[in-house]
């Protein structure tokens, strides 16, 4: 009998969260101000905290807080009262990375579920088991099992541990997450969430007699990026990863804006929905993985899944980017008239594209814009200015309305 699977987003922020579950996350994953590895995230606070649980269990969604960090010393004191308030916000569970962190969840908030981090690099169902007799209830795995052998371990573990998997989004070149590059060059400590990314970095070879001349590892015109990971996508094999078992789908990026945390989640859910009603009959609708294609990412591939190297971007750093947010609705007066918040620059006359809570995508024409004064302008040039469009087809409250770049 094949699982529903859960599709589980990030959250760097309140924003974040709402966008996550606007449009149609099962679960969503966050961390408070300690213990979580995206120092560079917002993060959430002890009252954020409690407002996102209450969110997300309005909307029938749960709540993941990652503890997964590889805390020292001097950080354990703080760890028994996180916990407890964790618990006491009602946090469904926690991911964790650490054995110690593990035994002061089971005392501290026994009633929270604790899941296995990808940091502890999990990658076969001896290690599972293990984990599972101490009381985990999930494993995220290492990000470098294909998925024979995650059928394999979904065989060899109890029906009842879950098994979750990164399905899109950016590829640590240490890919089980222990990459101390950061804390060589740098000194911020990637497993304490500060990573600066020098593995995104541009290299080139120096000689030592040969002071101001540079040469590039590679006889590219823009250098050499030697460690650049492509970002995952998985978007066009839900049923492989569903018939090998993983009970949750798993999009990366908690450093992310909202605007990709709302096309990733749509972009899965409506995959995954699709799969479900269809069964063997399932086919990937094209404008579900064109989406993927308007948020800003490097080449995509699909990982370690099917036994290949992911490989390296080693021509440049940069994201391929074929959209702007141009602005979001805030509310739909009538057919043709909208009140909405510039993001970036539009221009009547302007076809544009629109995201709405629905999730299926539809294109616009901008007729005209009036600007707070109720001055008819032939632009939207200012950040945040608000703005009434009118437009030749209704847009929905909090739909996202983007513009192809040229």
């Amino acid at each position: 009998m094949i699982t529903r699977p859960e599709v589980l987003a990030p959250a760097g922020d309140m924003e974040c969260l709402n966008s996550a579950l606007s449009f149609g996350a099962d679960a969503v994953f966050l961390a408070g101000k300690m213990f979580g590895m995206r120092s560079a995230s917002k993060n959430f606070d002890n009252t954020q905290l409690k407002q996102a649980c209450e969110l997300a269990h309005a909307k029938g969604a749960k709540l993941y807080v990652t503890c997964n960090t590889l805390p020292r010393n001097n950080e354990l004191d703080f760890l028994p009262d996180y916990l407890s308030y964790a618990q006491e916000c009602g946090v469904d569970a926690f991911i964790i990375a650490d054995l110690g962190v593990f035994e002061a969840a089971k005392k501290y908030a026994p009633k929270v579920a604790r899941h296995i981090s990808t940091q502890a690099g999990v990658t076969n169902y001896a290690t599972a088991n293990v984990l599972y007799n101490m009381g985990a209830s999930r494993v995220v795995l290492a990000r470098e099992i294909p998925l024979d052998e995650i059928a394999q371990m979904r065989a060899k573990i109890p029906k009842d541990l879950e098994i979750e998997c990164f399905v899109h989004g950016a590829m640590c070149v240490s890919f089980s997450g222990r990459c101390l590059i950061s804390s060589y060059m740098t000194g911020r400590d990637a497993n304490h969430g500060d990573c600066a990314q020098p593995c995104r970095w541009k290299y080139h070879l120096f000689e030592e007699n040969r002071e101001g001349q540079y040469f590039p590892v590679e006889e590219h015109s823009d250098g050499t990026y030697l460690y650049n990971s492509r970002d995952l996508c998985m978007i066009e094999h839900i049923p492989e990863l569903v018939k090998a078992g993983v009970s949750s789908l798993k999009i990366e990026g908690r450093a992310k804006s909202a605007y990709y945390t709302a096309v990733t989640t749509n972009a899965y859910r409506h995959a995954v929905d699709g799969f479900m009603t269809n069964g063997e009959n399932y086919v990937l609708e094209p404008w579900i993985k064109e989406e993927l294609d308007k948020i800003s990412h490097r080449e995509y591939n699909t990982g370690f899944y099917f036994g290949k190297e992911p490989g390296q971007v080693t021509g440049n750093g940069g994201y391929i980017r074929h959209y702007d947010v141009v602005a979001v609705c805030e509310k739909s007066i009538d057919d043709t008239t909208t009140e909405i918040t510039q993001r970036n620059k539009f221009l009547v006359g302007d076809t544009l594209d629109v995201l709405p809570p629905s999730g299926i995508p539809f294109n616009v024409k901008c007729v005209s814009l009036t600007d707070e004064y109720g001055n008819s302008v032939d632009a939207a040039p200012h950040p945040m200015q608000k703005l009434t469009m009118k437009s030749d087809v209704k847009i929905p409250d909090g739909s996202v309305i983007r513009k192809k770049k040229i």
